[in-house]
């Protein structure tokens, strides 16, 4: 889970922890949640930042087993990720492989990206922009 007192009492944002490493917010949030690996320079800084030892700037260098949770996730906001892949997901699969052929979208070579879009009238949006490389199955 997270654990990150440091960077609450800081009252620091993902984004302002990215833009002291040259990351985008979602990146070092899922660093931080123990979900990519930072390069050493960029451990020792966020270490730095956070107040936390070397030692734990260690250990984000280190690559993580990925994956959080059950498999059906219980945390509502997790949740509609999931209830979104179960009503889109093979409507996307199809629409994806129209446009590009038989492959899958990576999760390797891939940004994603979380925007806030102003509507006085309905209701603030939230937007989530995820760009992966297309991979082709191979044929041999």
């Amino acid at each position: 889970g997270y654990c990150w007192p440091q960077k609450r009492a800081a009252g620091l944002s993902f984004a302002d922890l990215g833009e002291a490493i040259g990351r985008d917010e979602v990146w070092v949030a899922a660093l931080l949640y123990g979900q990519a690996s930072a390069p050493q320079d960029e451990a020792l800084k966020l270490a730095e930042i956070l107040g936390v030892s070397p030692e734990v700037a260690e250990e984000l260098t280190h690559p993580p087993v990925k994956g959080l949770g059950p498999v059906v996730p219980t945390d509502p906001l997790i949740y509609r990720f999931y209830e979104i892949m179960q009503v889109y997901g093979m409507p996307l699969k199809d629409v994806i492989h129209e446009k590009f052929g038989d492959g899958i979208m990576s999760a390797i070579d891939f940004t994603m990206n979380v925007d806030r879009e102003e509507d006085h009238e309905h209701g603030d949006r939230v937007k989530v922009t995820m760009s992966g490389k297309f991979l082709p199955y191979k044929r041999w």
